[in-house]
């Protein structure tokens, strides 16, 4: 398994220059080094603010499941997706709402086919609220298919 959390990760994550804002560095609340997170008051209705995880010597024909902790707070915060390498297609995982401030875990199949998934996009879309945040952590990438919970 790869780390790629913020604070302690091995990979590579890079700022998307065409997007509307960063995302940014936030400090865990246990004091626990920190995860990258994009505030409700940030950029406009519909704005977007991507953050890419480079992904490198992924072997062919071989799935990966990643893992990560994400949260959606405040009320109408937005919109957080995941898309795989640089297609515009429909995302690969959604959530639009958080029923708390909770974080919670998603996972997303990677299957790499003949053509290889080079990067994977963290999507923050900016929601009409004003208080809140959305906030991606402890991203961690593991060969063979996603486990059951």
């Amino acid at each position: 398994s790869v780390d790629c959390s913020f604070s302690r990760g091995v990979c590579d994550w890079k700022q998307d220059a065409d997007d509307d804002f960063d995302w940014n560095p936030a400090d865990q609340d246990r004091g626990d080094g920190y995860y990258m997170a994009v505030p409700g008051f940030v950029g406009h209705k519909n704005d977007m603010g991507r953050l890419k995880l480079l992904l490198t010597d992924l072997k062919p024909k071989s799935s990966y499941c990643l893992i990560f902790s994400y949260r959606l707070a405040g009320e109408k915060v937005g919109k957080l997706r995941v898309f795989p390498a640089n297609k515009k297609t429909a995302p690969v995982w959604e959530e639009n709402k958080g029923k708390d401030e909770k974080w919670r875990t998603g996972k997303i199949e990677i299957f790499q086919g003949a053509e290889t998934t080079n990067s994977v996009t963290f999507e923050s879309e900016r929601g009409k609220g004003k208080t809140g945040e959305i906030g991606v952590d402890n991203v961690i990438l593991i060969s063979g298919p996603c486990p059951e919970d």
